[in-house]
């Protein structure tokens, strides 16, 4: 086995174990997207598309609170921002690959790969290391697709009346149980919460969403530059 498959198969053993919690949100994607009358296709276009567990989620809460398109793109695009940190911290290792191998790597580059790999790309001097990334992300990629289909077969079963929009919320919160560990976040949460509740009835086109998330990324600008300074003094 050369370096390159060596490297490509530990990054989907090292990022496996991440996948446990990704199956259910995937179940849970598919199911609510057939329930809010999304077909099978656009479905699974979303999740090819966009490959982004969370900003589906958002997308799906908009949908259903029927907002504009342009609130629906500008949050999605607003929360899959963080990938161009990703993509900032490892470009150093992948400076010496062509364009296209860049633009490969990049629709690869979701949270739990990076998680995973951008340790093992600091440590690594083997010049193909980068095919960790592509393991990883590949891991992810046909986990979501495989629970996205999963979800639409189980979603086409489930009578209409039943109404699930209401787990879109529950499963959004979810999804931030793990950021009300630190302090930071809770008040970037609380911050943003309050926000949108209040320009939920007082900002058109339902911008209110873009509004709070701009909120909450000054708080949270403001937060992380105070602590630093403390720390520094």
């Amino acid at each position: 086995m050369n370096n390159k498959s060596k490297n490509f198969f530990k990054g989907v053993k090292d990022t496996s174990p991440l996948m446990i919690p990704v199956v259910p949100f995937g179940i849970i994607f598919g199911v609510l997207a057939i329930d809010l009358g999304l077909t099978p296709i656009m479905t699974i276009a979303m999740s090819i598309i966009i490959f982004g567990g969370a900003s589906q989620i958002i997308f799906l809460q908009l949908f259903s609170a029927g907002a504009s398109s342009l609130v629906i793109l500008s949050s999605v695009g607003a929360v899959n921002s963080r990938h161009l940190l990703y993509g900032a911290v490892v470009s150093e290792h992948l400076s010496d690959l062509k364009l296209i191998w860049k633009i490969f790597i990049s629709y690869f580059l979701i949270d739990q790969a990076f998680a995973r790999s951008n340790e093992f790309l600091k440590e690594n001097k083997d010049k193909n290391k980068y095919f960790h990334l592509i393991g990883g992300g590949a891991t992810c990629w046909v986990i979501w697709q495989f629970t996205t289909f999963l979800g639409i077969i189980l979603g086409a079963a489930i009578p209409e009346k039943l109404g699930l929009s209401f787990a879109v919320p529950l499963t959004f919160l979810a999804i931030l149980i793990n950021d009300f560990r630190k302090i930071i976040n809770v008040i970037v949460i609380i911050v943003s919460g309050l926000v949108a509740t209040i320009g939920f009835d007082y900002i058109p086109y339902k911008a209110y969403v873009i509004v709070a998330a701009t909120a909450g990324l000054l708080t949270a600008t403001i937060l992380t530059i105070t602590v630093d300074r403390k720390k520094n003094e």
